[in-house]
């Protein structure tokens, strides 16, 4: 299988170490940077495409493979605007296209699914989302990035869906501008906050940051009537407890985080078998040590194993062994999220999801 790939930067330089070994051929097309793990070459001469560049070009890159028939995986997101994805949605056609939001592919995120619709968690009555980076973009990034709730939160806004298998009905969000000034310049907050309603009632919190210095930190919080499960809360969770009692031993190097909560109705659950990343096992006096890596750095460290996962789920779809796991269709209802959230916080009033689609 021939596979094209367009742009070299940090997220697209990882796709092609992950691609070359998976496929006869990597076709690689960057105006500034090369990569060892493929040639030069026009990356539409394939019989599947990769999309890793800037997001004002993702509509035409993928209007372009829908045109040629070629299955294309593309960064979310799909386009800058609901109209843009729309239209992109329009031009699909037969084509396989998958949008990538790669949580869907992270152990965490996948038992926590599994255990909420095995009834595990009883009836769902709450879910906190956070999404928090150690330091900001660049500040010519911000201007073009959409908006830390199109940008960031859009992640957290397609796991919710995903995980919850629900809607978003209505959003209130608000955010705050505590770090350097090119984020108000660009009209955006490098803080975020808010809440939200799915079409059931349940209640959902999110929170956002583009300076947490602890470390990176993403989680997802299910609470029900039966248990309360975390995904995130690992080793490399950048959490330190002030609480005296505390056995469990996070990111930090000293005796830190959570007290260990007995035991659990998910003894025999999905949950139960899988271990965090960086558990290096129980120590002395059942303490279970930290990571030696220390708190996540970034996304791509904290996600490497659902993005290799991902790109092997795409080479399935564009082989036709599988459906699409991650569709335009899905992208877009993030976006509509995402829309709702941002025009919430602009005019400070809570706003219905309906009323962005319109």
């Amino acid at each position: 299988m021939r596979v094209g790939l367009l742009g070299l930067g940090r997220i697209g330089a990882f796709h092609a170490e992950t691609l070359a070994p998976l496929v006869d051929e990597l076709i690689v097309a960057d105006p500034v940077r090369s990569s060892p793990y493929g040639r030069p070459g026009d990356p539409f001469d394939a019989d599947a495409l990769v999309i890793a560049t800037p997001t004002a070009t993702h509509a035409e890159l993928l209007m372009k493979a829908c045109r040629l028939g070629i299955p294309v995986f593309c960064e979310k997101p799909v386009a800058p605007t609901v109209e843009e994805t729309v239209q992109v949605l329009k031009a699909r056609r037969d084509t396989v296209v998958h949008i990538g939001f790669q949580r869907r592919f992270d152990r965490g995120y996948a038992a926590a699914r599994e255990a909420l619709r095995a009834g595990e968690v009883g009836r769902l009555h709450r879910v906190h989302l956070l999404t928090a980076d150690p330091a900001p973009p660049p500040p010519d990034y911000i201007p073009l990035s959409g908006g830390i709730y199109r940008d960031c939160h859009i992640h957290d806004f397609d796991i919710l869906r995903w995980v919850t298998g629900q809607e978003v009905r209505t959003v209130y969000a608000t955010g705050a501008n505590r770090g350097e000034e090119f984020f108000a310049a660009a009209g955006d907050v490098d803080n975020s906050a808010a809440l939200l309603t799915l079409e059931d009632g349940t209640l959902v919190t999110l929170q956002g940051s583009r300076y947490n210095g602890a470390g990176y930190d993403v989680r997802m919080e299910l609470a029900g009537t039966r248990a309360t499960l975390a995904v995130g809360l690992g080793p490399r969770a950048p959490l330190t407890s002030t609480e005296p009692d505390a056995t469990f031993l996070t990111s930090s190097s000293t005796l830190s985080p959570r007290a260990e909560s007995g035991s659990s109705p998910l003894t025999s659950s999905p949950l139960s078998s899988a271990r965090a990343d960086g558990d290096l096992g129980n120590g002395p006096q059942g303490l279970r040590r930290a990571a030696p890596e220390g708190p996540w750095p970034d996304f791509v460290t904290r996600f490497a194993d659902a993005y290799r996962a991902e790109i092997r789920a795409f080479l399935e779809a564009a082989r036709g062994e599988r459906e699409s796991p991650c569709t335009i269709e899905d992208a877009l209802a993030a976006l509509y999220v995402a829309e709702a959230a941002e025009l919430s916080r602009r005019e400070g009033r809570p706003v219905d999801v309906a009323e962005v689609r319109r």
